[in-house]
């Protein structure tokens, strides 16, 4: 079965904000993370439950899953997001060193 993928307002904040650090930091790794992230992003049409519980899935009410993308050592993203019968929600993208959310963090 294909999900529909869906990103959330706030997570495609988080990704554009990711992206413009990296960019400062360095445009081509820049480029590359961003096709990657997109590939990981889209991955997730294809058994989504393949992803484990993110650790913010004990202080919700639904249940939150989080995919790993790590293009080094330093650049581990989470994407954070839920399953209905049909869509992946993506609801956040947050770096790994990042503290967990809370509830009031989510579009759910």
């Amino acid at each position: 079965m294909t999900f529909r993928v869906k990103l959330s307002p706030s997570a495609i904040r988080d990704a554009e904000t990711a992206y413009l650090w990296l960019k400062e930091q360095d445009r081509e790794f820049a480029d590359t993370w961003f096709q990657g992230f997109r590939e990981a992003i889209i991955s997730l049409e294809q058994l989504p439950a393949r992803c484990p519980l993110a650790p913010e899935s004990r202080h919700l009410e639904k249940d939150v899953r989080q995919l790993l993308y790590r293009k080094s050592k330093r650049t581990v993203y989470r994407i954070l997001f839920g399953i209905s019968d049909t869509e992946v929600n993506v609801y956040r993208i947050r770096h790994s060193a990042q503290q967990t959310l809370t509830e009031e963090d989510f579009d759910v």
